[in-house]
């Protein structure tokens, strides 16, 4: 049995929205290939293509010929903010970075390409000349990207708050949408106790006392907060997906649940 590759399980998601048009996915939604015609069964056809209603009128067996839907695209959104640039090992942005070429390399000739950011939609290979602000990327990518665009984004999430409920569910109408959340580099718990101070990452200096008890309530805290981002993006008709430090290809996978 082949091994199930991104694009396959692009192709094969529910979250296609319908499109028509050259270039569009396709209209037909049942596995993420296009229906073109019935003819007669011929030896060595899929078994599973058989139209068993057409078959039953034509009085001999009839296969649904379909073919894949090729022309895709395929557009990131990745949060450069400085919350991105933590890590415990290395910054959670050059994983995100990691899952951005592996959303890239799934594209086939004829596939778009497209980098996504406050005030710019263009061509892989060039980047948004203005700082990340969330709305500002999210609305560029509702106004920039066609109708059944295949959007991958990718952010710890901080600034998402229920302003951004509506912006997120015309999105999930307009394409095809996947969240990665950044996991916390803290995500299984602090290393530290007693005093310690922290810095912020885009700012902000704290001084604060932690025992056992703060340390489970922080670990309790982010994983809470990860689940309710989730749950966001999913009211929205989002995919979404954990972005693991160590492995940006590895968390783009697993959200397609593929190998």
């Amino acid at each position: 049995m082949a091994t199930l590759t991104l694009r396959d399980a692009l192709l094969r998601g529910k979250r296609r929205p319908r499109s028509f048009g050259a270039g569009s996915p396709t209209t037909y939604r049942g596995d993420g290939y296009e229906f073109v015609e019935l003819r007669a069964y011929v030896p060595g056809d899929d078994v599973r293509r058989i139209d068993w209603a057409a078959t039953a009128r034509a009085g001999d067996l009839q296969t649904r010929v379909v073919l894949e839907d090729v022309a895709l695209t395929l557009a990131v959104l990745v949060d450069d903010t400085p919350s991105m640039r933590v890590g415990r090992e290395r910054p959670l942005l050059a994983a995100a970075e990691e899952a951005a070429a592996a959303w890239f390399a799934a594209a086939r000739s004829g596939d778009r390409l497209m980098r996504v950011g406050n005030d710019f939609a263009g061509p892989a290979h060039a980047l948004p000349s203005a700082p990340f602000e969330l709305g500002g990327a999210l609305e560029t990518a509702r106004a920039a990207l066609r109708r059944g665009t295949a959007l991958l984004a990718i952010s710890d999430w901080y600034e998402l708050d229920a302003r951004h409920d509506d912006l997120l569910s015309r999105l999930g109408a307009w394409c095809d949408c996947t969240a990665l959340i950044a996991r916390d580099p803290w995500f299984d718990g602090l290393p530290l106790g007693g005093m310690v101070r922290f810095a912020g990452a885009e700012g902000g200096r704290l001084r604060v006392y932690l025992g056992k008890r703060e340390r489970a309530a922080f670990r309790d805290a982010v994983r809470a907060r990860e689940h309710a981002v989730a749950q966001q993006f999913a009211r929205a008709g989002w995919r979404t997906g954990a972005l693991e430090e160590r492995n940006g290809v590895a968390s783009l996978h697993a959200a397609f649940g593929v190998p």
